[in-house]
């Protein structure tokens, strides 16, 4: 087969954008407004752009901000998924990654065809990407059992209870108090809000917490693997 005749594949990118809502850690999806797949709900996700985009980072970084109006927090590669059959126009290749964002930030977003689910029941969906977002969810857990990565759900600012919340529903699993907040402490990642406290219940006054400003990108907490 000379080269005319090779088909041509447009690479994509896929996101899965994770939050916690009603206790949950939860996914972003669209409902499909064409073929193939008409109707069925997919993740956030598009073609690669080579004359505008640098690089597949910044291809999904566009995707998202044009379908969601969102510039996530934290963005990462997670790996690329190809093949004859994950896509039924043929051989395809999407780049895939995942993305963390509060769901303050996430409501937001407008329209009836955008939906969040527990990442759990995320069973039905179109393509490969059941597959896509079961990796996205055990990328986000193992490295949430060392690394600071859950901040990103938390919001800017937020108590340790709340973070330790947070860790929990990342997790699936109940955290000793005493012991998660020495983990934390001894990250080093975090700085008390001066002044700001928040009440709740009989108890005195939470400490409001926040990312040393070292550790608020994500090429730091990359670059010092926290």
């Amino acid at each position: 087969m000379d080269s005319s005749t090779r088909p041509t594949i447009q690479p994509c990118v896929d996101v899965v954008l994770l939050t916690i809502r009603n206790g949950h850690l939860q996914v972003l999806l669209h409902q499909r407004k064409k073929e193939p797949s008409l109707g069925g709900w997919a993740l956030p996700g598009g073609y690669i752009h080579p004359e505008e985009d640098e690089s597949t980072e910044a291809a999904a970084l566009r995707v998202l901000k044009a379908k969601t109006s969102i510039v996530p927090p934290y963005l990462e590669q997670l790996r690329t998924f190809s093949g004859p059959r994950r896509d039924p126009r043929g051989w395809s290749l999407t780049v895939a990654y995942y993305a963390l964002v509060p769901w303050a930030i996430l409501k937001a977003v407008k329209g009836g065809d955008f939906e969040t689910i527990p990442a759990a029941g995320a069973l039905n969906l179109s393509f490969d990407h059941v597959e896509i977002v079961k990796e996205a969810v055990s990328r986000l857990r193992t490295k949430g059992q060392y690394s600071s990565l859950p901040c990103y759900l938390a919001g800017v600012e937020f108590t340790l209870p709340a973070l330790q919340v947070v860790y929990e529903q990342v997790l699936g699993d109940a955290l000793n108090k005493a012991a998660f907040r020495k983990k934390i402490q001894d990250m080093g990642i975090l700085e008390a809000v001066v002044g700001k406290t928040v009440s709740s219940g009989p108890n005195r006054p939470a400490q409001v917490y926040r990312l040393k400003k070292a550790f608020r990108s994500k090429l730091a907490l990359l670059e010092r693997g926290v």
